[in-house]
Parts: structure tokens; sequence; C-alpha cells
């Protein structure tokens, strides 16, 4: 039983389903949240009456990113292994064989934006924060956030954003290719059903190759392991310095 992180399928709106984060009041993620998105993940990849998927974080918060409360009881290798563990929940929502739309209220930082970038499209309510903000706390994107967002918007503007950890306002997550789609914040998880709902009656096989295609096409990043060491390193190195919310 998950207790974070729920499936749900609706009558009124047949094969998609939408997979909600709810750790209120801002959906920070913890070890226990991303195993729990990692189980959904599988869950509706494997759910043949889904066919496409919406991640949505409630109408206030998408994910304001980890839970640094939780991170400051760590030490290195425990950091190491949250690390793993956070890059198997992102890996298996990016991995879900069907359409994804990240339904973005709110705020989606740190994890959050490297959540809401492992969805194939990103619907955004226009006064929505987004932003790599890992460096304010002395660390770097785990979990492979840092090619997901190079993948996005090149790796210039990847690097001045995980340099600076500043916010981005949603027109210009607009214009740097963080989002899809703006549109007003009460209409975001209506224009995510609009997105899902057209490839309702889609080849699920046909997707499910072309994602794979597209996705093998820009896969060319480094071997996981060295990454999670690298974050660890990264982790050790920040030492007292873990007191700004991810």
């Amino acid at each position: 039983m998950r207790e974070f992180v729920s499936v749900h399928v609706g009558e009124s709106h047949p094969g998609i389903g939408t997979l909600v984060l709810n750790r209120v009041p801002t959906n920070l993620l913890n070890r226990q949240a991303y195993r729990e998105l990692a189980s959904a993940a599988t869950e509706v990849s494997r759910r043949g009456e889904i066919a496409s998927v919406i991640l949505f974080g409630g109408h206030e918060t998408f994910s304001a990113g980890d839970d640094i409360g939780e991170l400051c009881a760590l030490d290195r290798a425990e950091a190491e292994t949250a690390d793993r563990v956070r890059r198997e929940a992102i890996d298996a929502v990016a991995a879900i064989p069907k359409p994804t739309v990240a339904a973005v209220t709110g705020y989606a930082l740190g994890a959050g934006l490297t959540l809401a970038l492992a969805a194939d499209w990103r619907v955004c309510g226009d006064n929505a924060k987004l932003g790599a903000t890992e460096i304010l706390s002395a660390l770097i994107p785990g979990g492979g956030g840092c090619l997901r967002l190079a993948r996005a918007v090149g790796a210039s503007r990847a690097k001045e954003l995980v340099f600076s950890g500043r916010f981005v306002g949603a027109e210009e997550a607009l214009e740097l290719g963080l989002v899809d789609e703006l549109v007003a914040p009460d209409g975001v998880y209506d224009a995510a059903l609009a997105w899902a709902g057209r490839f309702a009656d889609t080849s699920t096989a046909a997707i499910a190759l072309a994602k794979t295609l597209v996705d093998a096409f820009t896969d060319t990043e480094l071997d996981a392991d060295t990454q999670t060491r690298r974050y660890g390193e990264v982790f050790d190195a920040a030492g007292g310095q873990l007191g700004c919310a991810l």
C-alpha cells in the first residue's frame, strides 16, 4: 500500500491514468516517495486499460524537490544509496511505454523539476516557478537531473541554471524549453487531460516503440554508477551547508 503516490483512472476519461504525488504541503521527495513513484510507474506501465499518463502533484504544487531534512541525516554512503533510489524512480517514470504529461502547478524545483523533465510533455500554469535549485544547498541535481536538464535546454543554459539555482518564471521556462505549454493556473490539469486524450486510440505498441527510439537517440548519458559516485562526492563536500530546501 502506497502512502504518498497513487494511481487514478476516472470513468469520465477512460484510458487516461493519473499518477498523483501527495505528500503535503509541498510534495517533498524522500526515499519512500521515490520508491512509491517507481512502483506506480510500473503499475501504469502494465495496466492495459491505461493508454496515457498524467503526472500530477495537485492544484497547489507539483513538487518542491528533495526532502532536505532527510538528506541532512545521511552520511555519504547513504546519500549515494538515496541517489540510486532517486534515479530508479525518475528512470521508471521516463520508461513508461505510454505518452506521459507532467501537469506543473505552483513549484517544480530541484528533483521536482527533474521529475517533470522525465515526462514526454509538460503543461505549466502561467504563474509557476521552476528551477534547478540544488546548488543553494551546495549540491547538484541527482538522479540524472543534470543530463535531463541539458537535453531539454542545451548545455550552456543548463549550466547557468544549475550554477545559479535561480527560479525561472513560466514564460521564460517556455522560451527555454523547460515546459511545452502554458495555461491559466486553474486549467493545468484539464490541459494535461486534453493532451493525454489525443493518444487514447493510438496504437500502444507503435507509441512504445517510437518513444524508445526517440529516447535512445537522446540518451547519451554517463554511466549511472559514475554519476552516483560523483553525487556522493559533492554531498560529502557539502558538509554542514545543507541548509536550504532543494
